[in-house]
């Protein structure tokens, strides 16, 4: 039985020659008998890929390749048929393709898949964070998160942390009620990342009523009184002087709004560090 040795060679990670390569291989060993793959990722420089060449002579290998750089691929053409090397290239004739039916030039910049890869998933992360740590659900999730979010009821604290998770951010939201102390962790984070929520008493007053005839209840329950809400704010503010963090008052601001304002305050912050 004949051996097939395979060089997948790639500017990038080489996933993606790898699953091509395994995918044809299968169709004569689907067990990889004699197979064997190696990957040579990150080829940067011409010298990288003369020296894969030449390993490739003395181990009798084909050399398959995902090279975004058009000079690059041709050098590896070159080179291997000089040295009467089977390549293959595995990107080059889409990328060709593609050019010419858009009329447009590739960027040739490696591993730009993984990066919207690995963007992706980092908003799915935050969006599950910001769900499993809402309305202070599980306090240990402050001390993970990227932003904390404090405030009476009714302060956008929800929909605010799920569009700050749609940014990449992990946020934790706390909410702030007189008869329950606050958790522990909410003051053993950094204050700065630490945003307190507020509205206007009047603003607040008319959104709980809504909500309370939203839910099929009296809207003259305690909670949308208006001296219920003045002592929740008033505790807010006590709690917000000893946690020493920022306050953003929400009264006529979209979410957008609030978290584009959150956003700013995270990168100067990240400036100054």
């Amino acid at each position: 039985m004949k051996n097939l040795k395979i060089f997948v060679v790639s500017d990038s990670v080489g996933e993606t020659g790898e699953q091509v390569v395994k995918a044809a291989a299968t169709q004569f060993r689907p067990n990889f008998d004699g197979v064997i793959i190696r990957r040579f990722p990150h080829i940067s420089s011409d010298d990288h890929i003369r020296n894969i060449v030449e390993i490739a002579v003395m181990q009798d290998a084909i050399i398959a390749f995902t090279l975004v750089e058009k000079r690059k691929r041709q050098l590896m053409k070159d080179l291997c048929q000089q040295l009467n090397i089977d390549c293959i290239d595995l990107l080059g004739p889409v990328i060709e393709l593609f050019s010419r039916k858009l009329d447009e030039q590739p960027l040739e910049e490696p591993g730009l898949v993984h990066k919207l890869d690995e963007d992706y998933f980092k908003k799915v992360e935050a969006i599950e964070f910001a769900v499993k740590y809402d309305d202070g659900r599980d306090p240990r999730g402050i001390l993970l998160s990227d932003v904390v979010l404090i405030g009476v009821s009714r302060t956008s604290k929800t929909p605010l942390s799920q569009y700050l998770a749609h940014k990449r951010y992990k946020v934790a939201n706390v909410p702030i009620v007189p008869e329950v102390e606050p958790p522990e962790e909410l003051f053993q984070v950094d204050p700065r990342k630490c945003f307190g929520l507020v509205i206007s008493p009047e603003k607040l007053h008319a959104i709980r009523k809504e909500r309370l005839i939203a839910l099929g209840l009296s809207d003259d329950a305690i909670y949308a009184k208006k001296d219920r809400i003045e002592k929740e704010i008033a505790y807010f503010y006590k709690v917000v002087e000893k946690l020493g963090c920022e306050v953003i008052d929400v009264t006529n601001k979209a979410v957008e709004e609030t978290a584009n304002d959150i956003i700013e305050r995270l990168e100067r912050l990240k400036n100054m560090s």
